[in-house]
């Protein structure tokens, strides 16, 4: 995990008045590569890691999105992150249901989130309390990446330990309220642009586009840390 990473290519400049769905997209782009580039997912999705590793893996993600549905519901009124709240997205049921398939009825006996959950968790927590614009910058790398890249991640789950399609063990990444995820994504980002309209500082804009870049960061520090409990055999 220390060693030096390729130098990623060169990020096209977005245009001085991109839409700011575009802008948070690119500004967070070498960060995004770093997550889904990370050791522990390559192995995960490269079938060398065992159920045991998505297992746990599934369990830290109950903790970041506990997190963030929890403080939902005192910011459905609000201005910024109002508009991005909703039930057709909400995934900790889903997780409870993966959970108990991948551990048991009793899988919440034990369970503890890394030293990274934690602190993501508890960032995503205080965003949620006190801070609306970077609550989207969460809201926004969590669920767009669950429709995008975690469908790679159940189906190369489905295949790896022979859960059922879409079924148990993989739920987190079935939306049934989402008949048309490619609509849907459109829509969020037309969201995101309407950002414009109720956010005029263009210094809060860039402390959003900041928390995103800090959303996926602390991400990666989680699978780093997961691919430290689960290295590969020599």
């Amino acid at each position: 995990m220390d060693t030096p990473s390729t130098p990623l290519a060169p990020v096209t400049p977005v245009a001085p008045f991109a839409p700011f769905s575009t802008v948070i997209r690119t500004a967070s782009h070498e960060q995004h590569t770093e997550a889904e580039t990370s050791t522990f997912m390559s192995d995960l999705l490269g079938g060398r890691l065992g159920v045991d590793a998505y297992a746990r893996y599934t369990e830290q993600l109950w903790f970041v999105y506990r997190a963030l549905e929890d403080g939902a519901e005192a910011l459905t009124e609000d201005p910024v992150a109002g508009p991005f709240i909703r039930p057709e997205l909400l995934r900790v049921r889903e997780l409870e249901r993966d959970l108990a398939h991948l551990r048991g009825a009793d899988w919440r006996t034990g369970l503890t989130p890394l030293p990274a959950t934690a602190a993501y968790a508890a960032r995503v927590e205080e965003c949620a309390r006190t801070w609306p614009g970077g609550y989207v910058a969460h809201h926004y790398t969590r669920y767009l990446g669950d429709l995008s890249g975690g469908q790679i991640i159940r189906g190369k789950a489905e295949q790896t330990w022979g859960f059922a399609r879409k079924g148990d063990g993989v739920r987190f990444y079935v939306f049934e309220g989402i008949a048309n995820p490619a609509a849907f994504k459109r829509g969020y980002r037309e969201l995101l642009d309407g950002i414009d309209a109720v956010v005029t500082d263009e210094l809060e804009k860039k402390r959003i586009v900041d928390e995103c870049k800090r959303a996926f960061a602390l991400n990666t520090a989680v699978f780093r840390e997961l691919g430290e409990e689960f290295p590969l055999s020599a």
